[in-house]
């Protein structure tokens, strides 16, 4: 290796390693509360099962994972985040190599891919979306390692990084169809198909997935059910318009870093010789990089405008987080970085200051946004103090340890994650939306039921289990932030052993 393809692979590291570095950071020392998907995923992860309501359970598993890890802390979210992005960065370095880009190419991908817009703002809220990006990488990777060498290993592990995938969102189904679909269009990729290699792909990958298999078919897919619950299906003929391109919108307007990037990078002496880089990169068209690149960078996003145009269906904007692991490579390679490139210096300093405005919102939202703004903020809700006062309650009152709170899933998830003994979270006192739940063993220890605001009666889907009922207490907490933000008013029903409502036995 060069003296020059050393410094590029040296700034690379520092240039990643001191990004995920601040994203985790900056939430661990000003975040007072975690953002609702992790909250939500620690309530899941403490029961440790095989599927939950929303998500296949990966997510949930590391997250408790790190709970233990850092002896009932969460702020082992924010690295998760964290490594997911510096996995992503690794793995897209070496797609970068594998497809013959020089060191300073595979550095500007990863920069310019650091700057959009789901790399970085949304990375303290570690969720399955996040924990695609190095899954949809490595996917990527593998299947480029396994065409070229065909060697068995890099299948079985294409199909277990599959499986794990699969484990953290149905969504890489997707790229699973892209790689399949690759395999069967393209002569080179076609000819596997007659080796044992892609047969113990899929068979890895079905077999590791298995339990989860069975998992859904004792709950009647319990989490395909939700996701049909929560999809928003067409009611006019604009919709099958309107909603494919507010997809695509939102996906460009997440590039918008890169963008400003590459015109930084260009500037005014770039942008006259565009013609001639465009030539240039018209000729690449023929070669089988441009072909990888193409079919994987743009295919996933084509199937889900298709998908959205034929059904009328919305399509959440964040789900597009793993599709764009590319962006970087697709424009070093067409835009011909960073050797057409007249400012380098411009362009990394733009990245820079991209990261740094970013890094400063976060850590605004920690610390100065409570001092103009009067909203109620998940961040700075008082998670501990309420599972705290609602376990000195419970204890008072019973004189047992709270095993199980129900209640609607911000209420309830945070009991579950910050009282001492760890309650089970009955979610919407339904047991079909919480398997894990023993009705004999709720009955035996008893209910705490939980809620904000000002009504003095617990949600409806509560009220349906217990007619009349009403709040035992209430209370007002401070929001973990100066300021005029108001305070939480928590309300209480301890609903004693015996006396829990079997409406939804199984």
């Amino acid at each position: 290796m060069g003296q020059r393809e050393t410094t590029a692979s040296r700034a690379a590291l520092y240039y990643a390693g001191l990004v995920c570095l601040l994203y985790a950071l900056i939430p661990t020392l000003t975040f007072p509360n975690p953002p609702l998907d992790v909250v939500e995923g620690f309530a899941w992860g403490r029961e440790l099962q095989l599927g939950y309501t929303k998500h296949p359970p990966m997510q949930a598993w590391l997250l408790e994972a790190t709970y233990l890890l850092t002896g009932g802390h969460s702020f082992g979210a924010y690295w998760l985040s964290a490594f997911s992005a510096a996995l992503g960065y690794l793995f897209i370095w070496k797609i970068t190599r594998r497809l013959g880009f020089s060191d300073w190419q595979a550095f500007w991908a990863i920069v310019l891919t650091s700057v959009t817009f789901y790399f970085t703002l949304p990375m303290p809220e570690f969720n399955p979306n996040i924990l695609q990006i190095p899954v949809w990488a490595g996917m990527i990777l593998l299947f480029h390692r396994a065409l070229e060498k065909g060697h068995w290993l890099d299948w079985v592990l294409l199909g277990a990084l599959a499986a794990f995938g699969l484990y953290t969102k149905y969504f890489v189904l997707l790229l699973i169809g892209t790689i399949g679909l690759y395999t069967l269009v393209f002569a080179d990729a076609r000819r596997h198909l007659w080796s044992f290699g892609p047969w113990l792909c899929a068979l890895v990958c079905v077999v590791l997935l298995a339990p989860h298999i069975v998992w859904l078919l004792d709950t009647d897919f319990l989490t395909l059910q939700y996701a049909a619950s929560r999809s928003k299906p067409a009611t006019s003929l604009l919709d099958h318009i309107f909603n494919p391109l507010n997809f695509l919108g939102a996906q460009i307007g997440n590039h918008a870093g890169l963008f400003l990037d590459v015109l930084a990078g260009l500037g005014w002496a770039g942008l006259r010789n565009f013609r001639a880089r465009r030539q240039q990169s018209i000729r690449k068209f023929a070669s089988p990089t441009t072909r990888f690149l193409l079919w994987f960078a743009f295919l996933p996003l084509i199937v889900v405008l298709l998908a959205s145009a034929i059904t009328g269906n919305e399509f959440e904007h964040m789900w597009g987080t793993p599709m764009f692991v590319l962006s970087g490579l697709v424009a070093v390679w067409f835009l011909a970085l960073p050797e057409l490139w007249p400012f380098p210096r411009r362009a990394i300093v733009t990245a820079i200051a991209i990261q740094v405005i970013f890094l400063t919102v976060i850590f605004g939202q920690a610390v100065l946004e409570p001092h103009w703004k009067d909203k109620q903020t998940r961040i700075h809700y008082p998670g501990r103090d309420v599972a705290e006062h609602l376990t000195e309650i419970w204890q008072s009152r019973m004189d047992t340890e709270l095993a199980y709170v129900a209640g609607d899933m911000w209420s309830a998830a945070n009991v579950t994650l910050h009282a001492p003994s760890r309650p089970s979270m009955f979610y919407l006192h339904d047991q079909i939306l919480s398997p894990w739940i023993n009705l004999e063993d709720v009955q035996k220890k008893g209910l705490l039921i939980v809620w904000r605001g000002d009504r003095d009666v617990p949600l409806n889907e509560i009220l349906a289990h217990y007619p009349g009922a009403k709040r035992e207490g209430h209370t007002n907490i401070p929001y973990q932030a100066t300021g005029e933000m108001p305070d939480v008013t928590l309300n209480w029903l301890i609903i004693p052993p015996g006396e829990i409502s079997e409406k939804n036995e199984k």
